[in-house]
């Protein structure tokens, strides 16, 4: 009996130890703020390239956002005038002129509006979110 109760011991003492290591996960990285780039642009006809790198709580502490949601206004008002793809290539549609905002914004662990699951921020022709944290751009159309 003597020798199973030391097995038994160690394989209680493994147990724990598993237990306590996959109870404490890393808290996640919270995206705290969305910059594009350029901060500005003249398409002069072409599709431009907006790039969004989100900005983070902890390390890395930057990074571009693979999976970010993008769209345009014009006045602060959504607008088809100019469209911009999954990728943030931007496009002005024919007989658009005039500055439009560029804008594209990511969800966030830190989500302030209770679960938003991926729908649109409030706000996101303002530049400003109430739930996800939003960039914006300029892209002037001939």
């Amino acid at each position: 009996m003597r020798k199973y109760g030391l097995s038994v011991f160690f394989l209680v003492v493994l147990a724990i130890a598993i237990t306590l290591a996959c109870g404490s996960s890393p808290a996640p990285r919270i995206l705290q703020s969305v910059s594009l780039s350029p901060p500005t642009a003249d398409a002069q006809g072409s599709p431009m390239q907006f790039t969004a790198t989100g900005y983070f709580n902890d390390q890395p502490s930057s990074a571009k956002l693979l999976a970010a949601n993008w769209g345009a206004c014009y006045q602060n008002q959504r607008t088809t005038a100019v469209s911009v793809n999954t990728d943030g290539v931007a496009q002005c549609a024919a007989g658009a002129v005039g500055t439009y905002t560029v804008w594209a914004w990511a969800e966030s662990a830190a989500d302030s509006c209770g679960g938003n699951n991926g729908e649109v921020p409030a706000n996101p022709c303002g530049g400003a979110s109430e739930c996800q944290p939003t960039g914006t751009a300029q892209l002037t159309c001939p």
